[in-house]
């Protein structure tokens, strides 16, 4: 079944009065989702009149990693917004790194909508329906205190197609189903990017069910377009969140892609490919 569809965050306004919006506005934090491995706080936003709803994270709230430096993640979120607008696909919903409560963080506009709803899913046959793809085998509670085996999907929608490429730009280690939200008229949103944009190649997704299948002409076309941005001033505002080694290894993903001309296999005898948990 396509994704529900969800009313349109911006209610109204254009990209300008977003971005102000986000960087200018009074933030009051109204609670905090507690399922976020970092602090990750429901707010409100408001500036001249206008107000909406954001998430903030701060820096100070951020849970140190064994392989990420420390209070990174923040400007990692506005730098795959950055390449988000670049690809020109709207994946990552409107993000901005300023000072709020409990110092500097990134601020990004409220999605709503239930992650992952109609984008994974599970089915009890060997195949997964029609405009479905296979991600792997699972065991789920049979309802009489024991397991049956199930097969766990993702929607093989365009939407999800182009997260599949972002997610092998930026080198996403982390995108499980609940990071997957659903818009307007089936556009599909990506969340939570605070662990991508490693120099080494770290890609757990959910998103493998077009592994080495031909990218679209559409994902090369934004890809080129991307190859050619990152010489002509994106460069230079990735730089104000990555090391540069870190924005090199951006250009190189794109490289690699547009050399094969294919979507990414997983890594072999590398880390698991999928995330856990899965959704």
């Amino acid at each position: 079944m396509p994704p529900p569809t969800t009313p349109d965050p911006t209610g109204g306004l254009d990209a300008a009065a977003v971005d102000e919006l986000l960087t200018r506005g009074e933030i009051t934090v109204e609670g905090r989702l507690r399922d976020a491995s970092n602090a990750t706080l429901y707010c409100r936003i408001a500036y001249e009149g206008v107000e909406r709803e954001c998430v903030w994270k701060p820096v100070a709230g951020e849970r140190p990693l064994w392989d990420f430096p420390d209070g990174t993640l923040a400007g990692r979120e506005v730098a795959t917004y950055a390449l988000s607008e670049a690809l020109g696909w709207n994946i990552v919903p409107p993000t901005v790194h300023r000072e709020g409560p409990y110092g500097p963080g990134m601020c990004q506009l409220w999605m709503p909508g239930e992650p992952g709803e109609g984008l994974v899913g599970l089915t009890d046959g060997p195949e997964p329906e029609p405009g479905w793809l296979p991600i792997a085998q699972v065991a789920v509670d049979d309802g009489e205190g024991g397991q049956k085996p199930a097969l766990l999907c993702h929607l093989a929608s365009e939407p999800m197609r182009r997260i599949a490429v972002f997610d092998a730009v930026v080198n996403n280690a982390d995108r499980k189903g609940g990071h997957l939200l659903p818009g307007p008229d089936g556009h599909v949103y990506g969340i939570d990017h605070g662990i991508c944009l490693h120099t080494e190649n770290k890609l757990r997704t959910l998103l493998w069910g077009w592994a080495d299948e031909p990218l679209t002409d559409e994902a090369l076309e934004a890809l080129r377009g991307l190859r050619d941005a990152l010489t002509t001033g994106l460069d230079a505002a990735l730089a104000a969140h990555l090391t540069k080694p870190e924005v090199e290894a951006v250009g190189a993903r794109v490289a690699r892609l547009l050399d094969t001309g294919r979507h990414p296999l997983p890594t072999p005898g590398r880390r698991p490919a999928v995330p856990w948990p899965l959704i």
